[in-house]
């Protein structure tokens, strides 16, 4: 069976710019953009200081870029993708213009490696197996076309989920809701909070009823805020009672007295992040990892800029650890929550494993 090659693997312009503002090398070989006023055209993850937008131009290829006007750039050396580069770009582009998705098989045939050879190269580079990848494009398709407001049947055979059935089973880890909530900004769920003070400020924890799904750090009204604009039509209950359990976990650990309890998390994420999360909850207290290390751990070597990424759209600070992973040569790095508090975590937490008679957490 013969397979379509997609002209434009990134569906939108926005979608392109997103991966050169997070230098995603997992995007190489997949497009290449030019600067109008350097006359430079790079690979996505090129390491140069970033354009404004509004200088930027999208090419597929090197040829259209240089046919257009612009050379390649020295320092990032575009026309030099490794050849799993090229592999991972060609095959993802199959996954994205076909529907169903082909087969490993079909897709090895296609690129002229083995199946287990072709899934070993694709996850290394982008931290998912092919079909994990085409499952989680789909769900990003199907969460844009909820977000414009389609019928959840239109949305549905848009994103290439096929009936409804599959759509149904599919949406718990997709979107977690159902469609319809989704579309509607979460209206019809209700989502329990409460706002305490803590020794990094104030702390907002909320749950909905399959568990915690927020823990953030921040000020009282820029906190409910952030809940508001994540869950924009779902009904917000200021209710400390409901969320009494993660909120006094989150507190006794950063007095010192114990770690994080094992909640129940309903901490929404593709694939990949949610593998990610799993592997922070695994390190230690007192323990760092790198994002090098992390993306090793979840047999993505390759994929240290997407760790980064996950580890910041991380929703809640402590139960999954993001604190804990640092940069290669050991500075703390970057923290959604701020570095000071980065830095104070890691400190106490050093403080608590050292402590006499601690345990392993």
């Amino acid at each position: 069976m013969m397979y379509a090659t997609a002209t434009q693997p990134e569906t939108t312009a926005e979608t392109r710019w997103q991966a050169v503002l997070a230098r995603d090398a997992t995007a190489d070989g997949r497009f290449y953009y030019a600067v109008r006023s350097t006359g430079v055209y790079c690979r996505p993850s090129c390491p140069a200081r970033r354009p404004r937008r509004e200088q930027v131009a999208f090419f597929d290829t090197p040829e259209a870029a240089e046919r257009a006007g612009f050379r390649a750039c020295r320092r990032c050396a575009p026309r030099t993708v490794s050849a799993d580069q090229q592999v991972v770009a060609r095959v993802q582009a199959l996954l994205e213009a076909n529907d169903p998705p082909p087969a490993l098989a079909a897709l090895g045939r296609a690129v002229g490696l083995s199946p287990a050879h072709l899934q070993r190269v694709f996850k290394r580079a982008t931290g998912l197996s092919p079909r994990e990848y085409a499952a989680a494009r789909r769900a990003e398709r199907l969460k844009a076309a909820l977000r414009d407001g389609r019928s959840v049947t239109a949305a549905t055979y848009d994103a290439g989920y096929g009936s409804s059935r599959a759509l149904y089973a599919a949406a718990p880890a997709a979107l977690g809701m159902p469609p319809r909530a989704y579309r509607d900004g979460g209206q019809g769920e209700r989502i329990a909070y409460g706002v305490a003070d803590s020794p990094l400020g104030r702390l907002l924890v909320a749950a909905t009823e399959r568990g915690v799904c927020a823990v953030h750090f921040g000020d009282d009204a820029a906190l409910v805020e952030a809940l508001r604009a994540e869950f924009p039509r779902a009904t917000l209950v200021p209710d400390t009672g409901a969320v009494a359990a993660p909120t006094r976990a989150v507190l006794d650990h950063l007095t010192g007295q114990t770690a994080p309890a094992d909640l129940v998390l309903d901490a929404r994420g593709t694939a990949f992040q949610q593998r990610v999360w799993a592997a922070l909850r695994a390190i230690p207290v007192g323990q760092t990892r790198s994002y090098g290390e992390i993306a090793a751990t979840i047999g993505a070597p390759g994929a240290a800029r997407a760790v980064a990424r996950a580890c910041a759209t991380n929703p809640v600070a402590l139960l999954v650890p993001c604190h804990r992973v640092v940069r290669a040569g050991g500075q703390p790095g970057g923290y959604r929550w701020g570095a000071a508090r980065k830095r104070m975590l890691l400190e106490r937490e050093r403080a608590l494993a050292e402590a006499p008679g601690s345990e392993p957490a």
